[in-house]
């Protein structure tokens, strides 16, 4: 396998840290109020304008799209610089839910679906949300859940229900929402349908207080009231909506690692920063072994990180779904800058924890990587369910092998 990157990923690769470095980050010390949703989406459009200018806007789109038409192994790479900054990833036009609602509809829109929803949402007019989540006993980590239901009444479809931590949902045009569809079908019951925040029975209810803050459109709660929408507003066939959701999550998890990656290394160049800089009992920090011990710890844990992206996305490349090895990244990344984050805050000491440098609102973010897209629980679960799948299949085979042995004997 060969690790070498092409001379044009490292030039966009290098442009891209210019820019985060020269232009986005300087604007994060002048950063609108959570809730002014007009005011992020205004500063969002100017970032995007200075990536375009800049060349480096939409890496994860083809050149239809206005995009740089990036592998997934390049996109790892740019996104990763991109993730050093949370409104980097808004000035590329790569930041959740948009980009995994950009890959969804281009890889199963029909022509007009991705001509009304894709083209702007890739252009960055718009933004967009997508809506599993419900409140109790409703789908959570496990989508088997749904309450939402859609139902046939002559040639629209009426839906009712409740979503709630619906990422991004203030202020988006549309929702990619997840409706019940049949009752009998199990985990083939389920539709995915297009629906603008315009429909009249589309509500968005509240936006409570959350932890993490790197979203434009906070995580919302929504109420579907007698929500009426045609056929034309079906994204793909009836009743394979959690198979189309494995569709978006897969890579979408997987891009949510390359991001939070560029956030934790950022983590790292501030706490070496202070670790220079820092002197305490006769010596600086950087020269204190149990400093070096933490600043090893989180270089290890950063290399380790990028290994299992880079082969997720290589996997991605070849065709193949890398259920198993997106699963693995998820819970092994997400844990993982999570340590480097509360390490570098331990390095800075009372700094770590001011406004003065951006390592508390890091933490923040990784933290609740660790339940969104899947609490590393769940995958755990689903990749040990995986494991004794892949012995069991073994065994039987070895134990036709050892039966055909023994008639043939």
């Amino acid at each position: 396998m060969d690790f070498t990157l092409p001379p044009d990923l490292l030039a966009l690769r290098d442009r891209t840290r210019r820019f985060i470095d020269d232009i986005v980050i300087p604007r994060e010390r002048h950063m609108p109020p959570d809730d002014d949703v007009a005011a992020w989406d205004g500063l969002r459009a100017e970032l995007q304008a200075a990536a375009r200018e800049a060349g480096v806007f939409l890496p994860h789109l083809g050149a239809e799209w206005g995009g740089l038409g990036l592998s997934w192994v390049g996109n790892a790479v740019i996104f990763e610089e991109a993730g050093r900054s949370a409104l980097g990833i808004q000035a590329l036009n790569c930041a959740a839910p948009d980009e995994g609602n950009m890959h969804l509809i281009e890889k199963i829109g029909t022509p007009a679906q991705r001509e009304r929803y894709l083209r702007p949402l890739a252009a960055g007019t718009v933004r967009s949300c997508f809506g599993m989540t419900e409140p109790p006993p409703g789908a959570g980590a496990d989508p088997s859940l749904l309450q939402t239901r859609a139902e046939r009444r002559g040639s629209r479809w009426v839906i009712n229900g409740r979503k709630h931590f619906i990422s991004g949902a203030s202020g988006a045009a549309f929702c990619i929402l997840m409706a019940r569809t049949d009752e009998v079908r199990g985990r083939h019951g389920a539709t995915m349908f297009l629906i603008d925040a315009t429909n009249p029975g589309f509500r968005v209810t509240r936006r409570p207080t959350i932890y993490d803050r790197s979203f434009i459109g906070g995580h919302c709660e929504i109420t579907l009231e007698d929500c009426e929408v045609g056929d034309d507003a079906v994204l793909g066939a009836v009743h394979q909506g959690f198979d189309y959701a494995q569709v978006r999550l897969r890579p979408a998890r997987l891009t949510h690692c390359m991001r939070w990656l560029g956030a934790a290394r950022r983590a790292t160049e501030h706490a070496m920063a202070h670790a220079l800089g820092r002197h305490a009992f006769g010596t600086r920090l950087a020269d204190n072994p149990v400093t070096q011990s933490a600043l090893a710890d989180c270089e290890i844990d950063l290399h380790s990180a990028r290994l299992m992206i880079w082969h997720a996305a290589w996997l991605l490349d070849q065709g193949q779904s890398a259920s198993h090895e997106t699963a693995i990244a998820k819970v092994a990344v997400s844990e993982a800058v999570n340590r480097v984050a509360d390490r570098c805050i331990q390095i800075c000491g009372a700094q770590g924890i001011s406004e003065d440098l951006p390592l508390a609102n890091l933490y923040r973010e990784t933290r609740a990587f660790r339940i969104y897209d899947g609490p590393s629980e769940v995958h755990r679960m689903s990749i040990a369910k995986r494991l004794v799948r892949r012995a069991e299949g073994t065994e039987r085979e070895a134990h036709t092998e050892r039966g055909a042995g023994e008639r043939q004997a």
